[in-house]
C-alpha cells in the first residue's frame, strides 16, 4: 500500500478527529490523536480562520507529513482589523430602498505595517519574490474589499509605493 493524502479545510487550531481526518487516519492505523495535535499546533496562528491542510501519510512506515496552506488575503485582512465582514460595495454607497435606513459608509482602515505583516505571511503563494510587488497585490485586495490603508484609498497608497514613499517600511 502506498502513501495516502487527505485534504481538508480546518479551523485554525481546532482540527478534530471527525470526518474526513479521523476516520481516514484510523482505518489506515495511524495515530489520530498525535496527527490532530500536530495539525492544531501548526495552525494555531490562524485561529478563527479556515485553513487548507494536507496530510500525507505512509501507513507502512507511519511517516507523516503535514502541509498547511494559508487563508485568503481577504480573511487575513478581516482578522487583522477584527472585523466580522468587509464592505459589500467597495467605496460606494448604494442608495437605500424606500423605507430602509441609509447605509453607513465603510470607513475602516488598516495600517501599512499590518499590510506588510500579511504580505510576509503569504509570500510563498504569490507569483513574485519581490516584497514591494507583493505588498501592492495585498493592497489590491483592499481595493476590492473597500478597506482604506492608512486612512487613504488603496490606489493612492499603491501610487505612493511606486513613488518610493513607503520604501522604508517595505523591508
Amino acid at each position: 500500500m502506498g502513501k495516502i493524502t487527505i485534504k481538508a479545510l480546518v479551523e485554525g487550531g481546532k482540527a478534530s478527529a471527525g470526518p474526513p481526518l479521523g476516520p481516514t487516519l484510523a482505518q489506515n492505523k495511524l495515530s489520530v490523536k498525535d496527527i490532530i495535535a500536530k495539525i492544531n499546533e501548526k495552525t494555531k496562528d490562524f485561529a478563527g480562520m479556515k485553513i487548507p491542510i494536507e496530510v500525507i501519510a505512509d501507513p507502512e512506515t507511519k511517516e507523516i507529513k503535514i502541509r498547511v496552506g494559508t487563508p485568503p488575503v481577504s480573511a487575513m485582512i478581516k482578522k487583522e482589523m477584527n472585523l466580522k465582514k468587509l464592505a459589500k460595495t467597495p467605496f460606494t454607497l448604494p442608495k437605500a430602498k424606500e423605507g430602509e435606513a441609509a447605509l453607513k459608509e465603510f470607513k475602516d482602515s488598516i495600517s501599512f505595517d499590518q499590510i506588510v505583516k500579511i504580505t510576509k505571511s503569504k509570500m510563498g503563494s504569490f507569483q513574485t519574490k519581490d516584497l514591494k510587488l507583493a505588498v501592492k497585490q495585498v493592497i489590491g485586495t483592499c481595493v476590492s474589499c473597500g478597506v482604506y490603508v492608512e486612512g487613504k484609498k488603496p490606489k493612492e497608497i499603491q501610487k505612493e509605493i511606486d513613488e518610493g514613499k513607503w520604501d522604508e517600511k517595505i523591508k
